[in-house]
């Protein structure tokens, strides 16, 4: 049997791999302590849960319109209204099954044969490799620790050509934690204005911020910004609701049109009772994420300070998200090791410590911890870290 050729062409995804390796390393017996997930522990809250019973309890389990609810839409409308002071109506919003659909629908509508699509890395995994399912090339523009991981207008000017049909910009990033403030925005937003170039601002991490910096999203800048740019968004990060499968995305209403369409096609509506405890979640006045934040920050802190001082790493400190990138290249060397993947594999089996190397995001001589487990367990993996690469000195 002969596959697609579209599919061999992709890459698996490290952090799947990593994590069943980590996950088979459990059920035979040992204590490993996973940093790789993306996704945080809380529980989603249960005002949200409760709505979803009601729901389930009210006959709300039948198919729903293909681009959601209009009582969602209208919601997030309200709190892209409240947030980022944007105005869309519910017919420049669709609702997708996760923020990666909606990511991977936009691609499907926007990209014909061989168009480019500027990639900065360290980037999210499945940019990639979407992009390449729509047909498109990914153009990868590597950035630097001294910028902090974000693409500066030099870099992107330098990478146009007559075939660039988009940029993508997540900020804050996975994987670095890092955040494009008002002035860089608005100097990458320029360029893309001159160009042509459509906007994929991927928002996902908006609400998990752990400075006095203010996220700012590139739709707000100007009105013709707004016009080229298509937001992506969802309630995984914010509102712990991984499982649920609810993201969407806010845009010119020609695309938005297109992507429903699309859609009608694929996975017809997102889960109905998904989208009624989604609408509880944005109905609320209360906001679930400043547990997380509070919990995360602390935990930032504690994992940072430790990780810094392990001999041959160095990191900076991430604004957002729930991520540490450490840049382990030195380590890699000292220890012995041809590559960032090699090393990362013996700290699991040795140590137990399950890391996503850097290599998945663009970025090989990096690696990703995730902070979204406990603080004692942080604890723990640091000193595990420190532990093996101070023995392979």
């Amino acid at each position: 049997m002969s596959l697609a050729s579209r599919v061999k062409s992709l890459t698996p995804s490290p952090t799947l791999e990593i994590s069943a390796k980590a996950q088979q390393l459990k059920k035979e017996g040992y204590d490993v302590i996973g940093l790789g997930v993306g996704e945080p522990d809380f529980n989603t809250p249960n005002f949200i849960i409760e709505a979803a019973k009601l729901a389930m309890d009210e006959g709300k389990t039948k198919y729903t319109p293909s681009s959601g609810i209009p009582e969602l839409k209208q919601a997030i409308s309200k709190k892209l209204k409240q947030d980022n002071n944007l105005l869309y109506n519910p017919e420049e919003i669709i609702v997708t099954t996760g923020a990666k659909y909606a990511l991977y629908t936009l691609f499907q509508v926007l990209l014909n044969k061989g168009d480019e699509v500027i990639v900065p890395a360290p980037y999210w995994v499945s940019y990639p490799e979407q992009i390449k399912l729509a047909g498109g090339e990914p153009v990868v523009v590597e950035t630097s620790e001294a910028s902090q991981f974000k693409l500066t207008p030099e870099q992107l000017e330098s990478q146009i050509t007559e075939k660039t049909k988009a940029l993508i910009i997540n900020s804050p990033s996975n994987p670095t934690g890092m955040m494009y403030d008002e002035k860089e925005l608005l100097a990458i937003g320029e360029i893309c204005l001159k160009n042509n170039i459509i906007i994929v601002s991927d928002e996902i991490y908006e609400k998990l911020i752990y400075t006095a910096e203010k996220h700012v999203s590139m739709a707000q800048l100007s009105p013709k910004l707004k016009k080229n740019t298509v937001i992506i968004n969802g309630v995984s990060k914010s509102h712990a609701m991984t499982g649920w499968r609810i993201g969407y995305a806010a845009g010119p209403q020609d695309i938005v049109k297109a992507m429903t369409n699309f859609v009608s096609h694929a996975t017809s509506n997102p889960t109905s009772i998904s989208q009624y405890a989604t609408l509880a979640a944005y109905e609320t006045d209360t906001d679930p994420t400043l547990e997380m934040r509070t919990v995360f920050s602390d935990r930032l802190d504690t994992l940072y300070n430790m990780i810094i001082n392990v001999p041959g790493i160095t990191c900076d400190k991430p604004s957002g998200a729930f991520y540490l990138f450490p840049n382990v290249k030195e380590a890699v060397k000292m220890n012995g090791f041809t590559s960032t993947d090699e090393w990362v594999k013996a700290l699991l089996e040795e140590e137990k410590v399950a890391l996503v190397p850097g290599s998945g995001f663009g970025s090989p001589d990096n690696v990703r911890l995730s902070y979204a487990t406990s603080k004692d367990l942080l604890i723990e993996a640091a000193e595990r870290i420190k532990r093996f690469v101070t023995s392979h000195q």
